[in-house]
């Protein structure tokens, strides 16, 4: 948002219908959104034909990490909306359908996402503290089932959603998912918590049991063999990218918008801080964006058979190219 515009707005200010007005974002968080969301697109998008294209059988965890990746991809469509949104002054241009469509999409990434990096610690955790014993986590049949169920209940809540937080007119603007929407306040206030706690806290405190119980673990593990040490170096790989996942990209996320949907509810008239929350929470958007960039790094460090795939792609297309090089030579 324009900060200087903010600075000339008393603390209090506010538009004749008691509301605050809208103030179009700085041009920044448009391009480092569409920037990060590109990015990601790209590394899902290879993720995505590695998964299908180059690794015929999966394993449990594999099955996670491809949902996990698809989850992460479906956030793509919201992007050059949210830009054009941005691009226009904050002014929602595309109606009451694609409006509930973004809700719905960016719903199911963010909470996806947590969802499936939480299975993939539990699953973890399930393979190296308790590896000796019978779990249904190890066991691919379960797995998919599990997923499928993640995946309806995800629907039913990304449709109730975009049901109850359609756009709405406010002054000369249509909003979208905005803090200016005075007639949702409570709405926003009630589903913000549901998603704080079920959405984040929740998948976070199971993570980090998990991680907890890991590390004590590894600190005992046998690493004497070199399928011991495999073991604890993938592990201490895995446990680090998603706590800089959870940490860096839906922490930010979940207590700005907690923040912002009190001061909302509670502190109306208080614009200046309203509107500069408002640019925080775009800003974490970014961040949160960040977890489709960085989950490519997990598949990479936490399966063998995606970095087998990787690197057997790699030596196919030097393989390529020296074929290449030897018949140009021969035809000379």
């Amino acid at each position: 948002m324009n900060l200087t515009l903010f600075s000339s707005l008393p603390l209090n200010s506010s538009n004749e219908s008691g509301s605050c007005p809208v103030e179009p974002q700085h041009v920044s968080i448009n391009v480092l959104l569409s920037l990060v969301f590109f990015l990601g697109f790209l590394l899902n998008s290879f993720s995505l034909w590695v998964f299908c294209c180059r690794m015929p059988r999966w394993s449990s965890g594999t099955t996670l990490q491809f949902h996990l990746a698809l989850s992460d991809a479906i956030a793509t469509p919201t992007t050059p909306m949210m830009a054009v949104y941005f691009a226009m002054g904050s002014n929602w241009p595309f109606g009451r359908f694609l409006c509930q469509l973004k809700i719905a999409l960016l719903s199911s990434h963010f909470y996806g996402s947590t969802i499936f990096l939480t299975l993939i610690s539990i699953h973890r955790y399930v393979a190296v503290v308790r590896f000796n014993r019978g779990s249904c986590m190890k066991r691919k049949a379960f797995v998919k089932k599990l997923c499928a169920g993640v995946w309806f209940l995800l629907l039913i809540k990304a449709v109730i959603y975009a049901v109850l937080l359609p756009p709405s007119q406010e002054g000369r603007n249509s909003q979208c998912l905005s803090i200016h929407q005075k007639k949702l306040t409570d709405v926003y206030f009630v589903i913000n918590f549901i998603l704080f706690i079920f959405g984040f806290l929740l998948p976070f405190l199971a993570s980090a049991f998990c991680y907890r119980r890991l590390a004590s673990t590894l600190t005992r593990l046998n690493i004497s063999t070199t399928k011991g040490l495999a073991v604890k170096v993938k592990s201490q790989r895995m446990i680090g990218v998603c706590l800089v996942i959870f940490g860096l990209c839906f922490l930010p996320l979940n207590v700005v918008r907690t923040v912002g949907v009190v001061l909302n509810k509670y502190y109306p008239e208080r614009c200046h801080v309203l509107l500069q929350f408002e640019t925080a929470y775009y800003a974490s958007w970014i961040l949160a964006g960040v977890n489709c960039c960085l989950d490519p790094v997990l598949y990479c460090f936490g399966s063998q058979k995606f970095m087998g795939a990787f690197q057997s792609l790699r030596i196919g297309q030097r393989d390529c190219q020296d074929k290449s090089n030897s018949d140009m030579l021969m035809n000379k």
